[in-house]
């Protein structure tokens, strides 16, 4: 099983480069697909595949998996993994994309061809000193087999395109009809309002003109006499503004003689305040050049100050340094006044000591002749455990070689001690899974014991249930049976049923649902017969169909007395009645008369409901417990054969007594 990802295809320009005919540039659909083979090993693979729209047939292709890509990673000096090399690969080709439309193009694509028909693809970089190959992969030549199946995918994509091709035409043929049909509606409707408003327009004009031209003249008129009115008021108002004129004038010439006068005072202060200020800048100037001196003079003086103070300064440091060096020569001279005291002394205590290691060598000299006599002596033993030694050297050599082997062997007995230790926690750990797993299905297994066992419970009381319904539905069918012989032996106002009541009334007795057996109450207190069987059970009700109950209709000519006798008041329950046949044997009555059911199921059961009368005092009804409803109802294939029969009893277990 392989799945396929197609990570890359785009067309791309790519040089052709051939042995025997001129290169050429064409562009090219290069398609990098991944292979994901799941079977028969999880591996990947990376598919390069060449193709040209123009040629059909030009179909190149390249499988590279990991082991090839390992030999071609160290072939071309590759820095990348394989899972990489994908991508970097699509780097490469989107450069040499981006370099398409410039004229001198950084990344190029060449495809050499050979003389065996393959190809070699080169991703190169340019530049002016030499061209570098990134990347040279080998493609193949795709087989008639390959070159079919590309065709065959080619065909289906292109039909498949034409598919959505034609879908897309007809739905917008049809929107662009329904746009022109509405377009044509629209445009009549709008055509018609045109001529319309044409019309309507060609009167309003008409109406307008007439109107507008008679204002026109009204308007002229009130122009002429406004334009009478202004040239009287302009008149008047000039005569008055000339008036005003002359007087304004006369104001403003006395003003002018007032303003020369003051302007001629003005000049004569101005000259006196020049005259001022020139000989306050002279005086400015004086003050600034001895400004100027005096700082020139403070600076010297801060200068010489300074000095002083470094000379001053330099003499108290060496006076300082006067003073200590002589309190250090005192204290010297006191030094060594005690040190003289101190030598004179231990002098005389050398001396008294030399006498006395004069003495003491004169007697090591004679200890030192003891000793060289003795020394003599002591070398020939030396001699002797010289020997001695070499031999035990010799032992040692040979004790340690076999202490190597011993060791040796010791560290070999370690690693496997180590694995053997290594295999035992792996043992353990896999017998502590096995114990937990053990452990696991033990609890599985008691969980199934005890569904298995609650479910057998349910099976066997199922069984006993069925019993009991598979004993009620042949007591019901002997009851319906009777019904339908006795219907069929009273020759009177009841119809004679026909063969496929008899069967539908069977068919639905044998139905663990709600059956209904009942005659209406007509005019003068007519017989009607209603049985009701409702299944009742403690298994989920909700995935049973509800059925409507069965009703067979007698319709009585005249009123007759009810064959089914009424039970009466205070009588005992009678257990259910077994299909009476006519027996001559005495022993065969026996086996007969003895009750087909168990004695446990005589006794009446808390969850049956009450009968319900309907119509007439002779009606009764019952309810029966049915084990579980899924279960499939009982189909009677037997021939009643009409017998005489007994009168059915007053009530039963299933059937209790009414009041």
């Amino acid at each position: 099983m392989t799945t396929v990802d197609t990570i890359f295809c785009k067309s791309l320009p790519v040089l052709m480069k051939y042995s025997d005919r001129e290169e050429r540039t064409t562009p090219i659909q290069i398609c990098l697909e991944m292979h994901l083979i799941m079977s028969p090993l999880h591996r990947k693979e990376l598919v390069v595949r060449f193709t040209d729209q123009s040629d059909v047939f030009f179909l190149h292709s390249l499988r590279l998996g990991e082991d090839d890509f390992q030999s071609l990673k160290v072939q071309q000096g590759l820095l990348v993994d394989f899972s990489a090399f994908p991508q970097k690969f699509i780097d490469l080709l989107e450069l040499c994309l981006q370099e398409e439309h410039k004229d001198n193009p950084k990344f190029i694509l060449h495809l050499v061809f050979d003389t065996k028909c393959t190809a070699c693809l080169q991703v190169i970089e340019t530049n002016p000193f030499k061209h570098l190959t990134h990347l040279a992969l080998k493609l193949l030549p795709g087989t008639d087999t390959d070159i079919k199946n590309y065709l065959a995918d080619c065909l289906k994509n292109l039909k498949a395109q034409n598919v959505q091709l034609k879908d897309r035409l007809d739905s917008t043929e049809v929107d662009l009809q329904k746009r022109l049909h509405q377009t044509q509606e629209a445009l009549a409707a709008r055509t018609c309002e045109l001529d319309k408003l044409k019309s309507e327009w060609v009167t309003k004009t008409d109406e307008l003109s007439t109107k507008y031209s008679q204002e026109v003249t009204s308007e002229r008129e009130r122009s002429f006499e406004t334009q009478s009115n202004y040239q009287q008021r302009y008149e008047r108002e000039k005569r008055e503004l000339e008036q005003a004129h002359v007087k304004i004038v006369k104001q403003l010439e006395a003003r002018l003689h007032e303003l020369e006068s003051i302007n001629k005072e003005l000049t004569d202060r101005k000259y006196k305040s020049e005259s001022t200020i020139r000989e306050l800048k002279s005086c400015l100037g004086s003050l600034e050049e001895e400004h100027h001196r005096t700082k020139q003079e403070t600076q010297a003086l801060r200068k010489e100050n300074t000095a002083l103070d470094c000379n001053n300064h330099e003499q108290d440091k060496q006076l300082g340094q006067l003073r200590t060096r002589v309190a250090v020569l005192e204290q010297e001279v006191k030094d060594k006044e005690q040190v003289l005291t101190k030598s004179s002394d231990l002098l005389g205590a050398e001396q008294g000591q030399k006498r006395k290691f004069e003495e003491e060598l004169e007697h090591k000299q004679h200890q030192i002749s003891k000793m060289e006599s003795s020394i003599k002596s002591m070398s020939a033993e030396l001699i002797k455990g010289n020997e001695i030694i070499k031999k035990l050297q010799g032992e040692i050599k040979t004790y340690h070689g076999k202490l190597k082997l011993r060791n040796q062997i010791t560290t070999e007995q370690d690693k496997l001690l180590s694995e053997k230790e290594e295999q035992l926690v792996k043992l353990r750990r896999e017998m502590d899974g096995t114990k937990e797993e053990l452990r696991q299905r033990d609890n599985e297994k008691n969980t199934l014991t005890k569904s298995l066992e609650s479910t057998m419970l349910k099976l066997e009381e199922s069984k006993q249930l069925l019993k009991t319904n598979e004993n009620v539905i042949n007591w019901l069918n002997k009851q319906v049976t009777e019904n339908q012989l006795r219907s069929s032996q009273t020759h009177g106002p009841f119809e004679k049923p026909s063969l496929t009541t008899t069967s539908n009334i069977l068919r639905n007795a044998t139905n663990p649902a709600l059956h209904n057996f009942s005659t209406p109450a007509g005019s003068g207190g007519q017989p009607s017969f209603d049985l009701q069987m409702s299944a009742i059970s403690g298994v989920s009700r909700q995935h049973l169909p509800q059925q409507k109950p069965l009703q067979i209709q007698y319709q009585p000519g005249l009123a007759r007395k009810s064959i089914i006798p009424v039970p009466a008041k205070g009588a005992p329950v009678p257990s259910i009645p077994e299909e009476i046949i006519p027996i001559t044997n005495p022993e065969q009555r026996e086996k007969e008369n003895n009750s087909p059911l168990d004695s446990k199921y005589f006794h009446p059961v808390a969850d049956v409901a009450p009968l319900a009368v309907r119509g007439h005092p002779n009606t009764f009804s019952s309810s029966m417990d049915v084990a579980d409803r899924h279960f499939q109802p009982r189909t009677v294939s037997q021939t009643f054969v009409p017998k005489k029969m007994d009168p059915p009893p007053l009530a039963s277990a299933y059937f209790p007594k009414t009041t």
